[in-house]
């Protein structure tokens, strides 16, 4: 049987290059990247509408969601590399969440690969 993860990762927008940079040092590839909005343990924050000078509560937060399938073999060194790029020196609240899914197939369309090939 192929043994796959699946990995979401939620972290802030200023750490994706970091994160990137890790996950290239690890030789990962194929990874999705998407802008999303949300929020954790911080519940939002206060902003100032700049035009009114007014505070206003700001429930979802910017966040970008990281999603890359991986060999069970490469599936710690992939979470401690997104831990890596993505932690603050300061550990703000926000850093974000890496969740793992089990996967339980993958299909490269073109060739018709599947599995741990089609990764």
């Amino acid at each position: 049987m192929t043994k796959m993860k699946y990995i979401i990762a939620m972290i802030r927008p200023e750490k994706l290059d970091n994160v990137k940079k890790e996950l290239q040092k690890i030789g990962a590839h194929g990874l999705t990247v998407s802008s999303v909005s949300g929020y954790g343990a911080q519940g939002g924050h206060l902003s100032v509408d700049r035009t009114k000078t007014e505070k206003y509560e700001a429930n979802l937060l910017d966040k970008v969601k990281i999603e890359i399938a991986v060999k069970d073999e490469f599936l710690q060194t992939t979470v401690e590399a997104i831990e890596k790029g993505s932690k603050d020196i300061d550990g703000y609240i926000g850093s974000g969440k890496i969740f793992v899914l089990s996967l339980d197939d993958a299909i490269r369309i073109r060739t018709k690969e599947n599995g741990n090939d089609a990764l």
